[in-house]
C-alpha cells in the first residue's frame, strides 16, 4: 500500500511537469500491465510482478491526473469573449473577501443570457465600488444576475515565482473579471440550498460574528483564520512575525488542530457513552466515540475551507475510525499512504502546493521518530523528540520551497503549540456558538500573550536564516542526511548526516563571470523592474507596481526571486521616476534587502528617500564600472528640478549598460520630448542591442527618429495582460518591426532573461522555456 501510493504520487507529480497533456489512450492500457503476470512463489517472477505493480501505480497516477486535467481545461472562456459584456446568472460560491475598492468572490455560473456567449462553470469576480452610492452587499449562497467582463486566467511568470494559473486551475477557476459597474445588478429571490453553499454561508456568519464581537481587536483576523480558514484576515505584518518565528503552521487550520479537536470529542463521547449500560450493550463505546470524533473532524474540516493539511488529517482519522469499526489494526504508514492516495484522487494538483509536501512530510517525520521504538518515554521527552525531528527533518523542504529557516522555531513552537492548540483554538471554536461571545475575548487575550512572546523572539538578532534556492541534488542528499540524523539510537555515525546537509548551504548559484552581465527583466504585470547582476555587484532598476493592500511586486515577486537566485543585497537601487507602477515595490525591497545606494529622480520629500541609508539623484554624466561592465546615466539633465510633478515621466532615469560593442538601454517612462533630448545630446550612445521600450510602448513614446537611432536588435515591452492602458500600442509595435527589431512582451513571454558578454547576448523567454500544460497562451486579439 505504501509503495503503491508513493509511486501513484510520483506519476501525478510527473504529469504536472509536462508542457503538454499526453495522449491518454496510450497510457490507460499500460497502467494495467501488472495484471499480466500472475502471482508466483518463484523469486524472479515475484520481483518482476512487484516492479510492474509499481509501474502500474505510476502510470495510473499519470493517466488519472491527465484525464482530470483534460476535463478541467475543456471548461474555458473562448478568446472572442474576453473583455466583452456578458449577462449571466449564478450563485456566490464562497464568502466574499474585501479588497481596497470592493469585494472579491468565486461565482458559480448557472445560465448565460448573452446570446452565443460561453462562460466556464466557476469564475472569479471582483466588484469595484467607484462612485456607486450603494455598494453591492453580497453573501455566500445568494443567487445574482450580473453583467461581467472576463478574461482567461493569466498570471506573472518569473523564476521561482508563484504560478497563479496553476492555482486557478486547481480551484476550478477558469476565468476572472469584474462586475460591470454601470450594468443592472439584481439579487434573485431564490437562494441555493446546496450543502457546499450552506457551509460557505455558515463560514461567513462565523466571520461576521467574530468581527462584530471583537471589533478592531488587533488579532481578530487570526481568530477568524483559526475558525474558518480565512487567512486573508491576517495582516502582512502578523504573517511576517509568524513566518520568522516558524509558527505560521499554527495560525491556519493545521492537522494538529483537527486532531486535537477530534481527540477531545472522542474522549468526551467515550466517557459519556460508558456511563450508560444500555448504550454500551447496544454499540461499543470505543466505536461510537470514533464515529463522533470523525464527524467533529469532518465538520471542522468543512467549515475551515477544506485545505490540504485538514484533508490529510481527516482522511487519516477516517482510516483509523474505519479500522476500529472493522476491529482491525493498520500500520501508521499505511494510514498515511491511504490519506495520500485520497488527497491526490480528490486534487491531483495538490503536489504543486508547498503545504502538501510540508504536511505529509511533517507527519511522516513524526511516525519515523516515534513508531516502532523500544521502551516508553515520558510525554515531555516524546514532545521534545518530535520538535527536534521537525527542526532537522524539515530543513531540506523549507530551503527548497522558501529559501529560509527560522532559527528560533524550536523555542517558539515549545510554547506556541500548547498555547494555541489547547487554549486559543478550543476557546475560538466555543466562541462560534450562540451565547459564548466571552470565549472569543478569552481566546484573544491568550493569543495576545502568545504574540507578545513571539514578537520578543522576533526582535532578537539573527532570527531567520535566508539563502539561495539549493540545487535539487543537494535537497535529495539533505533529506537523506536528515533521516540519518533522526535514525534510532544505535544507528552508526548518526551525526554523519550533518555532512549531508552542508551542500544545501554551501553550494551557491554561480555568479556571472568577469566582463559578463546577467539581466532579468521581471514580469510584474503593468510596470517595470529589471535586475542587473555582475560578478560581484547587483543593480535593481525600478521595483514594479503596488498591487493591493499589503501586496506589491516587491514582496510578491522581486524579493523571493532575488533571494532564490542568491542575491542577498543590492549595491544600487535605481528608481527611474515616481509613478507607482515603477516604485510600488520599493518599500518591501528596502525592508527585505540591504541597499547600499538609492539613485532616483524622486522629489526630495518622497518618503522612500528617508528610509534609504544613502540616496542621490540620478543625472546625466554619472558612470561607473563593475567587474568589466560599464554603466552610464544618460538622462535627466543634471540641472533638472525634481520637484516638477507635471513632467514626472520626462525625469525618468535612462541607464545604458555596456560590454564592448553590446549595449542595453533602460528608459523608464520617457516620452518623445525626452527622446529628442537624448537624440540631441547623446546620439552616439543610443545604439543598443536590446532596448526596454520607453513607457511600455505607449503612443506618446518610441518616436521614429528615436527608434532609428537606437536600432535595437531586441525590444522588450513590459506590459500587463489585457491592461486598461492597452500597451504596447499597435503603431509602436509596427515601427519597431519596420526597423527589424525582434519584439518580446512580458505579458506573452514572461520574464526575459539575458546573458550579455563581449560575444553578444543570449535571450530566454521564461514563459516559453518553462511552459506547463496549463500555461496560458495569449492571442494577438487583446491588442
Amino acid at each position: 500500500m505504501v509503495s503503491f501510493s508513493i509511486f501513484f504520487a510520483l506519476g501525478v507529480w510527473w504529469l504536472q511537469q509536462q508542457a503538454a497533456l499526453p495522449n491518454l489512450p496510450l497510457y490507460w492500457p499500460l497502467a494495467a500491465c501488472a495484471l499480466l503476470i500472475p502471482d508466483s512463489t518463484r523469486l524472479p517472477l515475484n520481483i518482476a510482478r512487484r516492479a510492474l505493480v509499481l509501474l502500474c501505480a505510476f502510470l495510473l497516477g499519470f493517466s488519472y491526473s491527465a484525464w482530470v486535467a483534460q476535463a478541467r481545461l475543456a471548461d474555458s472562456l473562448p478568446d472572442v469573449w474576453q473583455g466583452q459584456d456578458i449577462a449571466l446568472t449564478g450563485i456566490v460560491a464562497e464568502m466574499p473577501r474585501l479588497h481596497e475598492r470592493g469585494l472579491r468572490f468565486s461565482f458559480d455560473v448557472e445560465s448565460v443570457q448573452t446570446a452565443g456567449a460561453f462562460v466556464p462553470r466557476r469564475i472569479q469576480l471582483a466588484t469595484y465600488d467607484g462612485s456607486t452610492k450603494y455598494p453591492l452587499q453580497l453573501h455566500a449562497g445568494e443567487r445574482w444576475q450580473f453583467t461581467v467582463r472576463l478574461k482567461q486566467p493569466h498570471g506573472t511568470s518569473n523564476p521561482h515565482g508563484f504560478d497563479f494559473e496553476a492555482w486557478a486551475l486547481e480551484r476550478g477557476i477558469r476565468a476572472s473579471g469584474y462586475v460591470y459597474e454601470k450594468s443592472d445588478k439584481r439579487k434573485l429571490a431564490a437562494p441555493s440550498f446546496h450543502p457546499s453553499y450552506f457551509i460557505e454561508h455558515l463560514r461567513e456568519q462565523v466571520r461576521a460574528k467574530f468581527q462584530r464581537t471583537l471589533n478592531d481587536s488587533p488579532y481578530s483576523g487570526v481568530l477568524v483564520a483559526l475558525a474558518v480558514g480565512d487567512q486573508a484576515s491576517i495582516s502582512q505584518a502578523q504573517w511576517q512575525v509568524f513566518t520568522r518565528t516558524g509558527v505560521n503552521h499554527l495560525m491556519s487550520i493545521s492537522g494538529l488542530h483537527i486532531t486535537m479537536l477530534s481527540g477531545l470529542a472522542f474522549a468526551l463521547a467515550y466517557w459519556l457513552w460508558r456511563r450508560s449500560a444500555k448504550l454500551t450493550l447496544f454499540f461499543p463505546a470505543r466505536k461510537a466515540a470514533a464515529i463522533i470524533g470523525l464527524l467533529v473532524a469532518l465538520f471542522y474540516t468543512l467549515i475551515s475551507g477544506f485545505e490540504i493539511p485538514a484533508q490529510r488529517t481527516l482522511y487519516m482519522l477516517a482510516t483509523f475510525a474505519a479500522m476500529l469499526l472493522l476491529s482491525r489494526n493498520i500500520a501508521l504508514g499505511q494510514m498515511l499512504a491511504a490519506a495520500l492516495l485520497v488527497v491526490l484522487l480528490a486534487d491531483p494538483w495538490a503536489v504543486l502546493a508547498a503545504g502538501f509536501w510540508l504536511s505529509f512530510g511533517a507527519v511522516a517525520l513524526i511516525f519515523y521518530v516515534t513508531a516502532h521504538r523500544i521502551g516508553k518515554k515520558h510525554w515531555l521527552q516524546e514532545y521534545g523528540k518530535v520538535q527536534w525531528a521537525m527542526m532537522v527533518g524539515l530543513i531540506p523542504p523549507l530551503l527548497a520551497l522558501f529559501q529560509q529557516l527560522s532559527l528560533v522555531s524550536p523555542i517558539a513552537n515549545a510554547f506556541a503549540i500548547p498555547l494555541v492548540s489547547f487554549v486559543v483554538v478550543p476557546l475560538t471554536l466555543l466562541g462560534t456558538l450562540p451565547g459564548f461571545d466571552w470565549a472569543l475575548h478569552l481566546a484573544h487575550q491568550a493569543l495576545a500573550l502568545c504574540m507578545w512572546l513571539l514578537q520578543a523572539l522576533d526582535s532578537l538578532p539573527l532570527v531567520v536564516w535566508t539563502q539561495h534556492a539549493p540545487p535539487l541534488w543537494t535537497i535529495l542528499i539533505g533529506t537523506l542526511g536528515g533521516a540519518w540524523i533522526l535514525a534510532p539510537r544505535g544507528f552508526p555515525l548518526r551525526y554523519f548526516g550533518l555532512i549531508l546537509l552542508l551542500p544545501m548551504f554551501v553550494i551557491e548559484p554561480p555568479s556571472p563571470a568577469e566582463n559578463t552581465a546577467r539581466i532579468l527583466v521581471f514580469d510584474v504585470g503593468q510596470g517595470l523592474a529589471v535586475a542587473v547582476q555582475t560578478q560581484h555587484h547587483t543593480l535593481l532598476y525600478d521595483t514594479g507596481p503596488d498591487f493591493a493592500g499589503d501586496a506589491d511586486s516587491g514582496n510578491r515577486i522581486l524579493v523571493p526571486t532575488l533571494r532564490a537566485l542568491g542575491i542577498p543585497r543590492l549595491d544600487t537601487l535605481m528608481l527611474s521616476h515616481g509613478d507607482m507602477d515603477h516604485i510600488g515595490g520599493t518599500a518591501s525591497v528596502l525592508q527585505a534587502l540591504p541597499v547600499a545606494l538609492l539613485s532616483s529622480s524622486l522629489t526630495a520629500d518622497n518618503p522612500l528617500l528617508q528610509t534609504a541609508s544613502h540616496a542621490q539623484a540620478c543625472a546625466d554624466g554619472q558612470s561607473w564600472e563593475w567587474d568589466g561592465v560599464n554603466f552610464e546615466v544618460l538622462h535627466p539633465a543634471a540641472a533638472t528640478k525634481m520637484d516638477d510633478k507635471k513632467h514626472n515621466n520626462a525625469n525618468s532615469c535612462v541607464l545604458r549598460i555596456s560590454i564592448g560593442e553590446f549595449h542595453i538601454l533602460l528608459t523608464g517612462d520617457i516620452e518623445q520630448e525626452s527622446e529628442a533630448r537624448l537624440l540631441q545630446h547623446h546620439p552616439n550612445k543610443l545604439p543598443a542591442t536590446l532596448l526596454v521600450a520607453p513607457h511600455h510602448g505607449s503612443k506618446s513614446s518610441s518616436s521614429e527618429p528615436f527608434i532609428a537611432a537606437v536600432a535595437p536588435r531586441y525590444v522588450v515591452f513590459t506590459s500587463g495582460y489585457r491592461s486598461r492602458f492597452h500597451h504596447p500600442a499597435p503603431e509602436v509595435q509596427q515601427r519597431y518591426a519596420a526597423h527589424g527589431a525582434e519584439a518580446m512582451r512580458s505579458d506573452e513571454d514572461g520574464a526575459i532573461l539575458i546573458e550579455m558578454d563581449a560575444r553578444g547576448l543570449q535571450v530566454e523567454r521564461y514563459r516559453k522555456t518553462h511552459r506547463r500544460y496549463w500555461t496560458h497562451e495569449t492571442s494577438m486579439g487583446h491588442l
